[in-house]
């Protein structure tokens, strides 16, 4: 006979409760501090490029810009700990991933650290989700820097490899077959195997733990098998560190490569855009970002404001709202603008991340979204791309 299922204590149940109480709350936490961190790399962004290359200052604004990126890491996680395990797989080039994103990485690792590249000069297709793998770059850049406090050089390589049977005998659990080897190299401290026992276990940290949350290294983890990928990591003390991402790899022919990042010139536009957004802050260096690029910006704090607009005779030729907002919401707002005018294109953003506005359908699979932190040229980009 099937035996019984045993009854849910109290006590489990109480601590379900809070289990889930924290994870709303971490939630929410990300949620706003996403909002907090775009006022902040917007308004960086901004001084960045008002200031010349060799203005001392420079210094100061790209240190605060750094931050941005390692409080957006520390964003993701908060995600990760709520359980917002849910990813959009595609497709996708390593190499254009890495290039991409090889000037923040730079700004991340700080001015003590050269960082380089050496890319497969084929196509490095594997199946992903681009925003979590720019998460495990940015936390193997992250944790990398932190081990060269003097400065070093940090290398990230991509490569086609095809593994046999001879290899697979050391490396087990992974199949033979052919992978794209992602892997992030230092010229640190390097570590000692009782710490390489421990690396991917949450929590666990070699720094203060009141600066470090432990869960970096096993964020990465996780991603990487939920991509079905292996993790191997190469260490000795005093000679560095090398951690090797083994992702399957898959046909050439259909990888979508990232699209190659057009001049900046190409980034200016004379549409006008309405703006809806209830986070001042926000919605300022938005405007900021947007105006000083030759867009018109018409501005709302909410829905009610911007359907109001409706009424009015100036055209609009494009809509970035944001989708959490009090009242009517984003979503609900873009169906009824754009049934009052026909022809206005859409883009989303949010700071909660694409997994979690989809699954609590806010948003359609295949809509324009941009996810905050954003910086401003992401921004401008984004933009670009829904007009054009």
């Amino acid at each position: 006979m099937p035996s019984e299922q045993a009854p849910v204590t109290e006590t489990q149940l109480r601590q379900a409760n809070k289990m889930e109480a924290l994870a709303r709350f971490a939630r929410g936490v990300a949620h706003d501090f996403n909002n907090v961190l775009t006022a902040i790399a917007g308004n960086s962004d901004l001084l960045l490029s008002d200031l010349p290359a060799d203005d001392p200052r420079r210094r100061e604004v790209e240190a605060i810009r750094a931050a941005v990126t390692r409080a957006t890491v520390l964003t993701r996680q908060l995600f990760t700990l709520s359980g917002q395990p849910e990813t959009d797989a595609r497709s996708l080039d390593a190499n254009a991933l890495v290039r991409a994103h090889e000037r923040e990485l730079a700004r991340l690792a700080g001015e003590r650290i050269a960082v380089a590249s050496a890319l497969e000069p084929r196509s490095a297709s594997v199946q992903a989700d681009p925003r979590e793998l720019e998460q495990v770059l940015l936390n193997l850049v992250l944790n990398a820097r932190d081990a060269m406090p003097g400065g070093g050089r940090i290398t990230i390589e991509t490569q086609n490899v095809e593994l046999d049977q001879s290899y697979m005998a050391d490396q087990r659990p992974m199949p033979p077959g052919e992978y794209v080897l992602l892997a992030v190299s230092d010229t640190g401290t390097g570590m000692t195997p009782e710490t390489k026992a421990h690396l991917f276990e949450p929590y666990f940290t070699t720094k203060d733990a009141n600066t470090r949350t432990g869960l970096g290294l096993a964020t990465v983890y996780g991603i990487v098998k939920r991509s079905g990928g292996f993790v191997w990591v190469y260490s000795e003390l005093g000679l560095g560190t090398s951690i090797k991402i083994y992702l399957p790899r898959t046909d050439v022919a259909r990888a979508a490569a990232l699209p190659a990042q057009p001049p900046i010139a190409s980034l200016r536009g004379t549409e006008t855009v309405l703006l809806v957004e209830d986070e001042d802050a926000v919605r300022a260096v938005a405007r900021q970002v947007l105006a000083r690029h030759g867009y018109a910006v018409l501005e709302a704090r909410g829905p009610e404001d911007a359907l109001a607009l409706t009424d009015t005779t100036q055209a609009v030729d494009l809509l970035l709202t944001d989708i959490v907002m009090p009242g009517l919401g984003g979503r609900a707002l873009a169906a009824q603008f754009t049934a009052r005018r026909p022809g206005t294109q859409v883009l989303f953003m949010s700071g909660y991340p694409d997994a979690a506005i989809g699954r609590h359908q806010m948003l359609e699979r295949g809509l324009a979204f941009l996810q905050k932190p954003f910086s401003a040229e992401a921004l401008l980009r984004k933009v670009r791309e829904v007009l054009g």
